[in-house]
Protein backbone atom coordinates (compact mmCIF):
# COMPACT_ATOMS: atom_id res chain seq x y z
CA UNK A 1 0.00 0.00 0.00
CA UNK A 2 0.87 3.52 -0.78
CA UNK A 3 0.09 6.54 0.91
CA UNK A 4 1.09 10.01 -0.33
CA UNK A 5 -0.78 12.84 1.50
CA UNK A 6 -0.42 16.21 -1.02
CA UNK A 7 -0.67 19.18 0.46
CA UNK A 8 -3.62 21.36 0.61
CA UNK A 9 -4.14 25.06 -0.38
CA UNK A 10 -5.78 26.21 3.14
CA UNK A 11 -6.03 29.69 4.36
CA UNK A 12 -5.63 30.06 8.24
CA UNK A 13 -5.33 33.63 10.33
CA UNK A 14 -1.92 33.44 12.05
CA UNK A 15 -2.54 32.14 15.68
CA UNK A 16 0.37 32.83 17.45
CA UNK A 17 0.98 31.90 21.00
CA UNK A 18 0.53 33.93 23.77
CA UNK A 19 4.27 34.39 24.40
CA UNK A 20 5.68 35.25 21.05
CA UNK A 21 7.39 38.28 20.50
CA UNK A 22 4.99 39.83 17.82
CA UNK A 23 1.03 39.81 17.06
CA UNK A 24 0.24 40.11 13.14
CA UNK A 25 -3.04 40.58 11.88
CA UNK A 26 -4.41 38.98 9.35
CA UNK A 27 -4.10 41.42 6.69
CA UNK A 28 -0.25 42.27 7.39
CA UNK A 29 0.57 38.39 7.54
CA UNK A 30 0.02 38.31 3.64
CA UNK A 31 2.83 40.82 3.10
CA UNK A 32 4.92 39.86 5.46
CA UNK A 33 7.21 36.95 5.53
CA UNK A 34 7.31 35.39 9.42
CA UNK A 35 10.12 33.06 10.68
CA UNK A 36 9.30 30.77 13.39
CA UNK A 37 12.51 30.15 15.71
CA UNK A 38 12.71 27.90 18.35
CA UNK A 39 15.26 28.68 21.15
CA UNK A 40 16.79 26.66 23.44
CA UNK A 41 14.62 27.91 26.43
CA UNK A 42 11.01 26.82 25.14
CA UNK A 43 9.75 30.55 24.31
CA UNK A 44 8.79 30.98 21.13
CA UNK A 45 10.79 34.10 18.97
CA UNK A 46 8.94 34.84 15.49
CA UNK A 47 10.69 37.39 13.27
CA UNK A 48 8.95 39.18 10.51
CA UNK A 49 10.65 40.66 7.15
CA UNK A 50 8.99 42.90 5.13
CA UNK A 51 9.01 42.46 1.65
CA UNK A 52 10.68 45.50 -0.40
CA UNK A 53 8.64 46.95 -3.02
CA UNK A 54 11.58 45.86 -5.75
CA UNK A 55 12.21 42.44 -4.40
CA UNK A 56 10.52 39.28 -3.79
CA UNK A 57 9.26 38.26 -0.21
CA UNK A 58 13.18 37.58 1.45
CA UNK A 59 11.93 33.74 1.95
CA UNK A 60 11.05 33.29 -2.07
CA UNK A 61 14.60 35.54 -2.83
CA UNK A 62 16.91 33.37 -0.10
CA UNK A 63 17.07 29.60 -2.10
CA UNK A 64 20.76 29.76 -2.59
CA UNK A 65 23.31 29.07 -0.29
CA UNK A 66 26.82 28.77 -0.51
CA UNK A 67 28.78 27.22 2.78
CA UNK A 68 26.96 28.96 5.76
CA UNK A 69 26.40 32.32 3.37
CA UNK A 70 22.73 32.23 1.70
CA UNK A 71 23.25 34.14 -1.65
CA UNK A 72 19.91 35.98 -3.02
CA UNK A 73 18.88 35.42 -6.77
CA UNK A 74 20.44 38.74 -7.38
CA UNK A 75 23.54 37.71 -6.27
CA UNK A 76 24.38 34.43 -8.20
CA UNK A 77 25.92 35.08 -11.17
CA UNK A 78 23.50 33.93 -14.17
CA UNK A 79 26.24 32.41 -16.43
CA UNK A 80 25.71 29.70 -13.10
CA UNK A 81 21.94 29.40 -12.32
CA UNK A 82 20.76 26.19 -13.04
CA UNK A 83 24.48 24.48 -13.33
CA UNK A 84 26.38 22.74 -10.62
CA UNK A 85 25.81 23.94 -7.04
CA UNK A 86 23.43 26.66 -8.80
CA UNK A 87 21.20 23.73 -9.95
CA UNK A 88 17.39 23.81 -8.38
CA UNK A 89 17.04 21.93 -5.11
CA UNK A 90 14.73 19.25 -3.53
CA UNK A 91 14.59 18.51 0.31
CA UNK A 92 13.86 15.02 1.33
CA UNK A 93 13.05 15.07 4.96
CA UNK A 94 13.42 12.13 6.47
CA UNK A 95 10.70 12.29 9.88
CA UNK A 96 11.11 9.88 12.33
CA UNK A 97 14.73 10.28 13.61
CA UNK A 98 13.47 13.95 14.14
CA UNK A 99 10.50 12.72 16.56
CA UNK A 100 13.14 11.56 19.42
CA UNK A 101 15.35 13.67 21.48
CA UNK A 102 18.15 11.63 22.53
CA UNK A 103 16.13 8.25 22.70
CA UNK A 104 12.41 9.83 24.33
CA UNK A 105 9.36 10.24 21.98
CA UNK A 106 9.05 14.10 21.16
CA UNK A 107 6.72 15.85 19.08
CA UNK A 108 8.94 19.35 20.42
CA UNK A 109 11.75 18.26 19.03
CA UNK A 110 10.52 17.45 15.69
CA UNK A 111 8.55 20.87 15.87
CA UNK A 112 11.97 22.67 16.52
CA UNK A 113 13.99 21.07 13.82
CA UNK A 114 11.27 21.39 11.23
CA UNK A 115 10.72 25.20 12.28
CA UNK A 116 14.51 25.71 11.84
CA UNK A 117 14.72 23.39 8.48
CA UNK A 118 12.26 25.76 6.84
CA UNK A 119 12.90 28.75 8.21
CA UNK A 120 16.47 28.47 7.89
CA UNK A 121 17.83 26.19 5.24
CA UNK A 122 15.11 25.07 2.62
CA UNK A 123 13.05 28.05 3.18
CA UNK A 124 11.26 27.99 -0.09
CA UNK A 125 12.29 25.21 -1.89
CA UNK A 126 10.43 21.87 -2.20
CA UNK A 127 10.71 19.70 0.49
CA UNK A 128 9.15 15.59 0.37
CA UNK A 129 8.96 14.35 3.98
CA UNK A 130 9.03 10.51 4.10
CA UNK A 131 7.96 8.23 7.22
CA UNK A 132 8.74 4.47 7.29
CA UNK A 133 5.96 2.45 6.55
CA UNK A 134 4.39 -0.39 8.56
CA UNK A 135 6.43 -3.36 8.64
CA UNK A 136 9.37 -1.55 7.17
CA UNK A 137 11.65 -3.85 8.66
CA UNK A 138 10.49 -7.74 8.09
CA UNK A 139 12.62 -7.92 4.60
CA UNK A 140 15.77 -7.43 6.71
CA UNK A 141 14.94 -9.06 9.69
CA UNK A 142 14.70 -12.32 7.57
CA UNK A 143 17.61 -11.72 7.01
CA UNK A 144 18.92 -11.02 9.56
CA UNK A 145 16.79 -10.79 12.79
CA UNK A 146 19.53 -8.72 14.85
CA UNK A 147 18.91 -6.01 12.54
CA UNK A 148 17.37 -2.97 14.19
CA UNK A 149 16.07 -5.38 16.88
CA UNK A 150 17.05 -2.91 19.60
CA UNK A 151 14.98 -0.06 17.82
CA UNK A 152 11.57 -0.72 20.26
CA UNK A 153 8.47 1.56 20.48
CA UNK A 154 8.58 4.17 23.57
CA UNK A 155 5.42 4.69 25.98
CA UNK A 156 5.27 5.96 29.36
CA UNK A 157 3.48 2.54 30.97
CA UNK A 158 4.85 -0.54 30.08
CA UNK A 159 1.47 -1.77 31.36
CA UNK A 160 -0.96 0.10 28.29
CA UNK A 161 -2.83 -1.78 26.63
CA UNK A 162 -2.01 -2.82 22.84
CA UNK A 163 -4.94 -1.52 21.77
CA UNK A 164 -4.96 2.19 23.62
CA UNK A 165 -1.12 1.99 21.90
CA UNK A 166 -1.77 1.82 18.76
CA UNK A 167 -4.34 4.74 19.25
CA UNK A 168 -2.35 6.82 20.42
CA UNK A 169 0.72 5.71 17.58
CA UNK A 170 -1.37 6.66 15.39
CA UNK A 171 -2.85 10.09 16.44
CA UNK A 172 0.67 11.02 16.96
CA UNK A 173 1.88 10.13 13.82
CA UNK A 174 -1.59 11.60 11.92
CA UNK A 175 -1.00 15.22 14.10
CA UNK A 176 2.81 14.96 12.36
CA UNK A 177 1.35 14.63 8.76
CA UNK A 178 -1.15 17.09 9.02
CA UNK A 179 1.39 19.99 10.11
CA UNK A 180 3.71 18.68 7.12
CA UNK A 181 0.63 18.63 4.76
CA UNK A 182 -0.13 22.28 6.32
CA UNK A 183 3.20 24.12 5.44
CA UNK A 184 2.91 22.41 1.51
CA UNK A 185 5.04 19.50 2.00
CA UNK A 186 3.85 16.55 0.47
CA UNK A 187 4.05 13.01 2.68
CA UNK A 188 4.95 9.56 1.80
CA UNK A 189 4.62 6.44 3.37
CA UNK A 190 4.99 2.79 1.89
CA UNK A 191 3.83 -0.20 3.79
CA UNK A 192 6.87 -2.45 4.27
CA UNK A 193 9.08 0.22 3.75
CA UNK A 194 11.71 2.03 5.52
CA UNK A 195 11.94 5.55 4.59
CA UNK A 196 15.74 5.39 3.85
CA UNK A 197 15.06 3.11 0.70
CA UNK A 198 11.70 5.42 -0.26
CA UNK A 199 14.65 8.22 -0.39
CA UNK A 200 17.01 6.24 -1.87
CA UNK A 201 14.79 5.66 -5.02
CA UNK A 202 13.55 8.79 -5.38
CA UNK A 203 16.90 11.12 -5.40
CA UNK A 204 17.64 8.68 -8.57
CA UNK A 205 14.69 10.18 -9.85
CA UNK A 206 15.22 13.73 -8.71
CA UNK A 207 18.22 13.68 -10.19
CA UNK A 208 17.42 12.76 -13.14
CA UNK A 209 15.24 15.85 -13.36
CA UNK A 210 18.55 18.29 -13.00
CA UNK A 211 17.78 18.97 -9.89
CA UNK A 212 20.35 18.62 -6.74
CA UNK A 213 18.91 17.34 -3.87
CA UNK A 214 19.82 18.13 0.33
CA UNK A 215 18.33 14.89 2.58
CA UNK A 216 17.83 16.12 6.01
CA UNK A 217 18.42 13.24 8.38
CA UNK A 218 21.05 12.49 11.32
CA UNK A 219 20.64 8.82 9.31
CA UNK A 220 24.49 7.99 8.76
CA UNK A 221 23.11 5.54 6.46
CA UNK A 222 22.23 7.88 3.31
CA UNK A 223 26.42 8.30 3.26
CA UNK A 224 26.17 5.87 0.71
CA UNK A 225 24.32 8.38 -1.50
CA UNK A 226 26.70 11.08 -1.21
CA UNK A 227 28.19 12.46 -4.51
CA UNK A 228 28.60 16.32 -6.21
CA UNK A 229 24.84 17.07 -6.52
CA UNK A 230 23.72 14.84 -3.64
CA UNK A 231 24.03 16.41 0.10
CA UNK A 232 22.79 15.87 3.97
CA UNK A 233 21.21 18.57 6.57
CA UNK A 234 22.13 16.97 9.70
CA UNK A 235 20.75 18.16 12.76
CA UNK A 236 23.39 19.31 15.52
CA UNK A 237 21.80 18.78 18.98
CA UNK A 238 25.06 21.09 21.10
CA UNK A 239 24.85 23.73 17.94
CA UNK A 240 21.38 24.20 17.84
CA UNK A 241 21.23 24.40 13.98
CA UNK A 242 21.08 22.14 10.67
CA UNK A 243 24.63 21.66 8.97
CA UNK A 244 25.60 20.38 5.73
CA UNK A 245 27.59 17.55 4.77
CA UNK A 246 28.69 17.16 2.11
CA UNK A 247 31.28 14.97 -0.52
CA UNK A 248 34.69 17.24 0.69
CA UNK A 249 33.57 16.78 4.20
CA UNK A 250 32.96 12.95 3.86
CA UNK A 251 36.42 12.77 1.73
CA UNK A 252 38.39 14.78 4.28
CA UNK A 253 36.59 12.21 7.46
CA UNK A 254 36.92 9.31 6.09
CA UNK A 255 39.72 9.65 3.33
CA UNK A 256 37.66 7.44 1.00
CA UNK A 257 35.43 7.60 -1.98
CA UNK A 258 31.46 7.55 -0.61
CA UNK A 259 31.14 4.63 -2.85
CA UNK A 260 33.17 2.76 -0.22
CA UNK A 261 31.17 3.63 2.18
CA UNK A 262 28.65 1.10 2.43
CA UNK A 263 31.44 -1.48 1.43
CA UNK A 264 33.29 -0.64 4.81
CA UNK A 265 30.46 -0.71 6.85
CA UNK A 266 29.70 -3.89 5.81
CA UNK A 267 33.12 -5.28 7.00
CA UNK A 268 33.14 -3.24 9.92
CA UNK A 269 29.51 -3.65 10.80
CA UNK A 270 27.11 -1.07 12.38
CA UNK A 271 26.36 -1.21 15.82
CA UNK A 272 23.51 0.89 15.87
CA UNK A 273 21.53 -1.27 13.16
CA UNK A 274 22.70 -4.84 15.14
CA UNK A 275 24.98 -5.15 12.26
CA UNK A 276 28.04 -7.33 13.16
CA UNK A 277 31.09 -6.31 11.20
CA UNK A 278 33.70 -9.28 10.99
CA UNK A 279 36.21 -8.42 13.39
CA UNK A 280 33.75 -10.04 15.63
CA UNK A 281 35.07 -13.54 13.95
CA UNK A 282 38.55 -12.57 12.88
CA UNK A 283 39.82 -9.88 15.46
CA UNK A 284 42.64 -8.73 13.31
CA UNK A 285 41.02 -7.40 10.35
CA UNK A 286 40.21 -3.60 11.56
CA UNK A 287 39.76 -0.52 9.89
CA UNK A 288 42.63 -0.04 8.78
CA UNK A 289 42.83 -3.45 6.99
CA UNK A 290 39.57 -2.72 5.58
CA UNK A 291 40.37 0.43 3.84
CA UNK A 292 43.28 -0.28 1.98
CA UNK A 293 42.04 -3.31 0.77
CA UNK A 294 38.52 -1.08 -0.39
CA UNK A 295 41.05 1.62 -1.86
CA UNK A 296 42.55 -0.87 -3.92
CA UNK A 297 39.78 -2.98 -5.28
CA UNK A 298 36.95 0.05 -5.05
CA UNK A 299 34.27 -2.23 -3.70
CA UNK A 300 33.31 -5.30 -1.56
CA UNK A 301 32.04 -7.02 -4.26
CA UNK A 302 35.47 -6.60 -6.45
CA UNK A 303 37.27 -7.56 -3.20
CA UNK A 304 35.66 -11.27 -2.35
CA UNK A 305 36.04 -11.84 -6.08
CA UNK A 306 39.51 -11.15 -6.22
CA UNK A 307 40.04 -13.12 -3.17
CA UNK A 308 38.38 -15.56 -4.59
CA UNK A 309 40.92 -16.48 -7.36
CA UNK A 310 44.27 -14.62 -5.79
CA UNK A 311 45.86 -13.59 -2.54
CA UNK A 312 45.07 -9.64 -1.70
CA UNK A 313 46.58 -9.27 1.48
CA UNK A 314 47.77 -10.66 4.39
CA UNK A 315 46.84 -14.47 5.76
CA UNK A 316 44.29 -13.62 8.08
CA UNK A 317 42.71 -11.06 5.51
CA UNK A 318 42.90 -13.61 2.71
CA UNK A 319 41.46 -16.52 4.79
CA UNK A 320 38.68 -13.82 6.51
CA UNK A 321 37.42 -13.13 2.63
CA UNK A 322 37.46 -16.58 1.46
CA UNK A 323 35.22 -18.15 5.18
CA UNK A 324 32.96 -15.30 5.38
CA UNK A 325 32.55 -13.71 1.85
CA UNK A 326 28.41 -15.24 2.25
CA UNK A 327 28.80 -13.67 5.89
CA UNK A 328 29.74 -10.39 3.96
CA UNK A 329 27.54 -10.40 0.87
CA UNK A 330 24.66 -10.69 3.64
CA UNK A 331 25.80 -7.24 5.61
CA UNK A 332 25.70 -5.74 1.89
CA UNK A 333 22.38 -6.89 1.80
CA UNK A 334 21.04 -5.73 4.77
CA UNK A 335 22.86 -2.11 4.82
CA UNK A 336 22.52 -1.61 1.45
CA UNK A 337 20.20 1.18 1.04
CA UNK A 338 17.26 0.00 -2.11
CA UNK A 339 16.36 2.21 -5.24
CA UNK A 340 13.76 -0.31 -6.45
CA UNK A 341 10.60 0.48 -4.18
CA UNK A 342 7.14 1.23 -6.06
CA UNK A 343 7.16 4.88 -5.72
CA UNK A 344 7.20 7.12 -8.74
CA UNK A 345 7.71 11.59 -8.29
CA UNK A 346 5.18 13.78 -9.07
CA UNK A 347 5.83 16.97 -11.02
CA UNK A 348 3.79 18.45 -8.00
CA UNK A 349 6.10 17.32 -5.23
CA UNK A 350 9.26 19.37 -7.07
CA UNK A 351 7.51 23.11 -7.02
CA UNK A 352 8.35 25.97 -4.88
CA UNK A 353 7.01 25.73 -1.49
CA UNK A 354 4.20 28.24 -0.07
CA UNK A 355 5.31 29.18 3.02
CA UNK A 356 2.45 31.76 4.24
CA UNK A 357 0.82 29.30 6.57
CA UNK A 358 4.04 27.88 8.11
CA UNK A 359 4.27 30.55 11.03
CA UNK A 360 0.17 29.83 12.44
CA UNK A 361 0.45 26.08 11.95
CA UNK A 362 4.07 25.55 13.60
CA UNK A 363 2.83 28.30 16.40
CA UNK A 364 -0.48 26.12 17.10
CA UNK A 365 1.47 22.70 17.23
CA UNK A 366 3.90 24.68 19.33
CA UNK A 367 0.57 25.55 21.82
CA UNK A 368 -0.80 21.86 21.96
CA UNK A 369 2.16 20.39 22.43
CA UNK A 370 2.72 22.83 25.47
CA UNK A 371 -0.87 22.11 27.14
CA UNK A 372 -0.20 18.04 26.02
CA UNK A 373 2.85 18.43 28.75
CA UNK A 374 1.07 19.99 31.40
CA UNK A 375 -0.20 17.31 34.42
CA UNK A 376 -3.70 17.75 33.50
CA UNK A 377 -3.17 17.69 29.38
CA UNK A 378 -3.72 14.18 28.13
CA UNK A 379 -0.49 12.03 27.71
CA UNK A 380 1.56 12.93 24.88
CA UNK A 381 1.29 10.44 22.36
CA UNK A 382 4.58 8.71 20.61
CA UNK A 383 5.41 6.80 17.63
CA UNK A 384 8.28 3.90 16.80
CA UNK A 385 11.92 4.99 15.29
CA UNK A 386 11.91 2.20 13.48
Amino acid sequence: MVEVTLPASISLAPSLAPNLLLSVSSEKFRSKTIKVIQPRKRTWKIRAVVASSSSHLIFGSLNRTVGAQALTERECPEKYKGKGKYKKRVFFLDVNPLCYAGSKPSLQSFGHWVSLLFSQVSLTDPVIAVFDGDRCNEQRRELLPSYKAHRRKFFRQATTSRKYVRSQVGRSQQLIMDVLRKCNVPVIKIEGNEADDVVATLVEQVLQRGYRVVIASPDKDFKQLISENVQIVMPLVELDRWSFYTLKHYIAQYNCDPHSDLSLRCIMGDEVDGVPGIQHLVPGFGRKTALKLLKKHGSLENLLNAAAVRTVGRQYAQEALMKYADYLRRNYEVLALRRDVDVHLQEEWLVERDTCNDSSVLSNFFRLVEDTDKPNGESKSNFSNG
